[in-house]
């Protein structure tokens, strides 16, 4: 039967067309859907038969759903690296407790090691007489457990200013090796005892200047035992141009000695004073004033007529008369190399007395001359010297092992056993 509304079922009804087929419901295309809803009554039914029905599970039902909370992944990711740096962290700590306990205790032993120097100088300053407080280095580390075992690896000791007889040594160094302490407990350190020790003394140049030349006097070294002086010496108001040489020698296991050669002192061009009772010591004429006197006629004829000094020169009268008178023969004889010789042999301290003229018409003062006379070579040498002496230690031995020049001064090398200082007494070794 067809519905009284046969175009109900469509949305859009097409408009009646008069001139149309009549229609014809087999050959109508069909609609898939509605073929679909039909499978829900009665094919699967009619498949399984009337009896059977289709059993279906129930469905679960779905979980509300929620928003997502990320921070409690980030907690538990927090709480896992705390874990993972809860030991590190400890390690960094304990690490930095440790050193900085390191750090105190190095300062500690520091503090007591300066403590033990400056108590250490005073007591070598008081107990060896020294002007200038000395310089102490205690060496090895750590100082505290050292001085706990009553025994120090090593003590270097730099004193300056040590008077040695006429001069100054400029510094003594001396390094002591296995010192052992006589203490009572870590505070109280009554003395020390040296078994052994090494070191050296330096006369410095500088000093022998100021000390014996009095900033006159230039001493300068002159190979490896040698020591040139070279200055001015005033003498008779005149400044004599100095020159010396000094050997340096080591004299017994304390002492250095000094041999002065080759004193000279020069008066200008004009002539020579060298100290001494040789033939060739006293004053002379240098070879430059000797050779001058054959272009100098007023000397020449000055010393010419001194009967004396004619015959240390060795002229005839003869040839004398004939100089005196002419001066051409006066240049020939003057000017002869037997004259020169013989001139710069004469011994001009013996004219002084009785030939004062002589010597004033040579440009010599009979004065300076007289003061030369006097200023004898030990004089001399003594002002020159360089010998000294060490001191001796109150107690033990210091010998000198060799004696050297160098650029700087006169090195001594310097060994030492059995010492003591304050009040101890030689240990027993543990």
């Amino acid at each position: 039967m067809r519905s009284p509304h046969p175009h109900s079922h469509r949305p859009h009804a097409r408009p009646h067309d008069p001139h149309a087929r009549p229609h014809d419901p087999s050959t109508a295309p069909r609609n898939p859907y509605d073929e679909l809803g039909a499978l829900d009554d009665g094919p699967l039914e009619e498949f399984f038969g009337p009896d059977a029905a289709v059993r279906r599970e129930p469905r679960e039902e779905e979980p509300e759903w929620t928003a997502p909370d990320h921070r409690r992944g980030r907690r538990r990711r927090r709480r896992r690296g705390r874990n993972r740096s809860s030991r590190p962290t400890f390690v960094v700590k304990a690490v930095v407790g440790l050193t900085a306990l390191a750090v105190f205790g190095a300062l500690a032993d520091r503090w007591a090691l300066l403590y033990a120097q400056h108590r250490a100088a005073q007591t070598l300053k008081e107990h060896l007489g020294l002007a200038a407080t000395p310089e102490v280095e205690i060496g090895g580390f750590p100082f505290l457990t050292q001085l706990a075992d009553g025994r120090l690896e090593s003590v270097r000791v730099t004193v300056p200013d040590v008077a040695a007889d006429r001069v100054s040594l400029a510094e003594v160094t001396a390094t002591a090796h296995d010192i052992r302490l006589d203490t009572e407990g870590l505070t109280s350190v009554r003395g020390a005892h040296v078994p052994r020790l090494d070191g050296d003394v330096l006369l410095s140049f500088a000093d022998l200047d100021r000390e014996l030349g009095a900033s006159q006097v230039r001493f300068t070294g002159d190979g490896r035992d040698g020591v040139q002086a070279r200055g001015t010496l005033p003498v008779a108001g005149h400044d004599l141009r100095l020159r010396a040489r000094a050997t340096i020698r080591r004299q017994g296991d304390r002492g250095v000695t000094t041999r002065i050669g080759g004193i000279r002192l020069d008066i200008g061009d004009l002539a020579t004073y060298r100290p001494g009772t040789r033939a060739s010591d006293g004053v002379h004429l240098t070879p430059k004033a000797a050779a001058g006197l054959a272009r100098e006629t007023r000397r020449a004829k000055t010393l010419l007529s001194v009967p004396s000094i004619v015959q240390r020169l060795g002229v005839p009268r003869t040839t004398v008369r004939a100089a005196l008178s002419d001066d051409g023969e006066l240049a020939k004889v003057t000017g002869s190399p037997r004259f020169a010789r013989e001139a710069r042999g004469l011994n001009l301290i013996d004219l002084a007395a009785d030939h004062p003229e002589a010597l004033r018409a040579l440009g010599l003062e009979p004065g300076l001359l007289d003061a030369l006379s006097r200023l004898t070579r030990p004089a001399l040498a003594d002002r020159l010297s360089l010998a000294f002496t060490l001191p001796e230690p109150p107690q033990g031995n210091v010998r000198l092992r060799s004696v050297r020049v160098e650029g700087d001064g006169i090195r001594v090398r310097l060994a030492g056993s059995g010492l003591t200082v304050g009040g101890s007494r030689p240990a027993v070794r543990r």
